[in-house]
């Protein structure tokens, strides 16, 4: 999780050792992205859905003897940078936003983390279509006769909703539900993949005079570039190794640090890691939207990136502020640490919280699923960090007799009729190709439809977010 940092003088009294927590609404139901400043989070590729393009038909069981057609088969994704990406839907009930922002996140923060069949999905996605796309020797192997692209698609997905989310589906392809039965039953549970790229922690501070860190990079790139940004290069801060070496690359479980001479003013800069690498397969993608969550399937060389600040000052309190969500909680994991030598007071969900020099505290704040929330931690010296977005830690899960799904197409007896391709925003059908991709594997991508303008829910008293906006600057005179 990321935040956004404005850093400037204040002028006000006692603003040294005390801390603001401010909530408001989260307006409107698109991504949470709205802010201004650049936008970042834990680390990873951040990418924008393109839509549907290999598909084929399912029937979903609504009870009651009622069944719904929907789309099932590869999304497809707009890496920022470079980059292209193929995903499953590992949330069936929820509707996808037209263009949305996806963040690669952590299982645990998303509702595999919970799922005890989550390594099956991944097994799947490692040995089906597109990881393997030689479709006749898919075929032989699964007994499922002349499988196209589009049918080896439906049939994936399908085997995977039937432990995402424990949906009762089926292909409408004989062929595609041949697949989806074979994939179902070898499954194997399989450890989550490592992650693309991150830094731990992305928040630090201390005294100038000093090195302030370490930040560790974990990555599954081969090598990270690092760089300070502009407001670190002219506050005369550098990034080096823990021996003051200064560093333009790293590696997997390098350390990092932020070298701030003595006599520097008061202030916070930033560094940034990024990489090209083909990202691997089965890492999550969550939405800061209300967009249902997505497995990866397939990767391109890709742009990935990750952010951390630093936050110094000469004398007391000197805190830093990074959040985490904690799906097992059913909240926010906010964590404050402070390197000065007075304390630094917050307040956080109602409650007032400090935390001694030295010392680090962390607040879980429960928040309701489904629910956005924006709220800025506030510090001495102009110290500040926003987070907001929208928790998303639950699929749905079969719904109850009578209840509409979600970008499906009509309730039926006998579910005969398919519905239309899943639509945008603006409410145009896109029309899947089938084709073959520019992908590191072949295929194309699928959506579910999409319902927009979802009413985005009221904030709760104590809330936190999942997306974050960061926008630093140095300090800077009134």
């Amino acid at each position: 999780m990321t935040g956004r940092r404005t850093t400037a003088r204040r002028a006000a009294a006692g603003a040294a050792t005390a801390g603001l927590l401010t909530m408001g609404l989260l307006a409107g139901a698109g991504n949470a992205a709205a802010d201004e400043g650049d936008v970042h989070h834990q680390g990873g590729a951040v990418a924008t859905l393109d839509g549907l393009k290999t598909y084929d038909s399912a029937r979903l069981d609504v009870g009651d003897g009622k069944t719904k057609n929907i789309a099932a088969g590869l999304f497809e994704m707009s890496v920022e940078g470079s980059g292209r990406l193929q995903s499953y839907c590992i949330d069936i009930h929820n509707p996808t936003q037209n263009k949305a922002t996806y963040l690669e996140t952590p299982w645990a923060q998303t509702s595999l983390g919970a799922n005890e069949n989550a390594g099956k999905i991944l097994w799947i996605l490692q040995n089906s279509y597109p990881q393997v796309d030689d479709l006749t020797a898919l075929s032989q192997k699964s007994g499922a006769e002349g499988l196209t692209a589009k049918t080896a698609a439906a049939g994936t997905q399908v085997a995977i909703w039937r432990f995402s989310d424990g949906a009762k589906v089926e292909a409408r392809d004989a062929q595609a539900e041949k697949l989806a039965d074979w994939l179902e039953g070898q499954a194997q549970n399989l450890q989550e993949p490592k992650t693309s790229l991150t830094l731990e922690p992305n928040a630090v501070s201390g005294k100038a005079g000093g090195r302030l860190g370490p930040v560790t990079v974990r990555t599954d790139a081969g090598q990270v570039s690092v760089a300070a940004s502009a407001d670190a290069a002219g506050a005369g801060v550098k990034v080096t190794d823990k021996d003051g070496k200064a560093l333009t690359s790293a590696g997997d479980g390098s350390e990092l640090y932020f070298d701030v001479p003595e006599g520097t003013a008061d202030g916070a800069a930033s560094l940034t890691v990024k990489a090209t690498t083909e990202i691997p397969v089965g890492r999550a993608f969550a939405s800061p939207s209300k967009s249902q969550t997505q497995i990866l399937a397939g990767s391109s060389e890709s742009t990935v990136t990750a952010d951390a600040t630093a936050n110094w000052a000469t004398k007391g309190a000197i805190p830093s502020v990074t959040a985490e969500k904690n799906c097992a909680e059913g909240g926010v994991d906010v964590t404050a640490s402070n390197e000065g030598d007075a304390p630094f007071t917050f307040e956080l969900a109602g409650a007032e919280h400090t935390v001694e020099p030295g010392g680090t505290k962390t607040v879980t704040v429960p928040v309701d699923e489904d629910a956005a929330y924006d709220f800025t931690v506030e510090g001495p010296n102009g110290f500040s960090e926003r987070f907001q977005g929208v928790l998303d830690c639950k699929t749905q899960g079969t719904p109850a007799p009578g209840t509409d799904t979600p970008g499906t197409g009509t309730p039926g007896t006998d579910g005969d009729t398919p519905s239309s391709a899943p639509s945008t925003a603006g409410g145009s059908s896109e029309e899947a190709t089938g084709g073959e991709g520019d992908l590191a594997n072949t295929g194309g991508s699928s959506a579910t439809p999409v319902i927009a303008g979802i009413a985005v829910a009221l904030v709760a008293a104590g809330g936190a977010a999942m997306f974050f906006l960061r926008r630093k600057k140095a300090a800077t005179g009134e």
